[in-house]
């Protein structure tokens, strides 16, 4: 199993002090930071562009950007994302594009590729996709905004999943996304998740740093 990896979600951040909000994530040892991209069209809610992750570069992070793409034609947009300084971008398998050749892309811009699925998709949905992605996001949500109550029903298609990488041989890893906190996180951990996306769970949070050695441990 791999080792747990933490990455809060900057969309629960300060938005008027972003690049603090990142400072504060790196100053507990952290390594990854979660950014949610959203259209306003694929998901119902408008956040982030390429601008703000090279802002949060030139302010001198170094954190891992975990770039999630919730966007309904995500292929124009990777090299942008890719130039501002992501290190992974995920993209979502419902809307209808070529997902294997966008993944390829992302792979041939230097970045690490991820395949994400919400909740009411099956996980059989991302299965041909597995050997070529380094990362699989189950939503443990429908995506669109952050406080959301994690839905159990998920940790299944997290189980199935995992289940499959185990049998391959597989290198992925394995996100969790919404309504995450220590408690379902140990849930998602049990199933086979090792990689947990903390929002509001984390930024609304009085002990950080108990929060960030808490999943450390799982």
């Amino acid at each position: 199993m791999l080792p747990a990896i933490l990455a809060p979600s900057i969309l629960a951040g300060d938005h008027a002090h972003l690049a603090a909000s990142a400072a504060d994530v790196a100053a507990l040892g952290l390594t990854w930071i979660h950014l949610d991209i959203m259209d306003g069209r694929f998901v119902p809610n408008l956040t982030f562009g390429p601008g703000t992750l090279q802002a949060l570069r030139r302010h001198g992070s170094k954190l891992f950007f975990d770039t999630h793409l919730m966007l309904a034609e995500p292929a124009p947009h990777i090299e942008a994302f890719a130039k501002a300084g992501a290190n992974l971008i995920s993209i979502h398998i419902e809307p209808d594009y070529d997902h294997r050749a966008t993944l390829e892309r992302i792979r041939a811009l230097g970045c690490q590729c991820g395949i994400v699925l919400n909740p009411g998709t099956p996980a059989r949905s991302v299965a041909p996709l597995l050997p070529v992605v380094d990362l699989v996001l189950v939503m443990t949500v429908q995506p669109g905004f952050g406080g959301q109550p994690f839905r159990r029903d998920m940790l299944t298609k997290i189980a199935e999943i995992d289940g499959w990488r185990r049998a391959q041989n597989l290198p992925f890893r394995l996100e969790v996304d919404g309504g995450i906190g220590l408690a379902t996180a140990t849930e998602c951990r049990q199933a086979g998740a090792d990689t947990f996306v903390v929002g509001t769970s984390f930024f609304g949070s009085k002990d950080r740093p108990a929060l960030a050695a808490a999943v450390a441990r799982l």
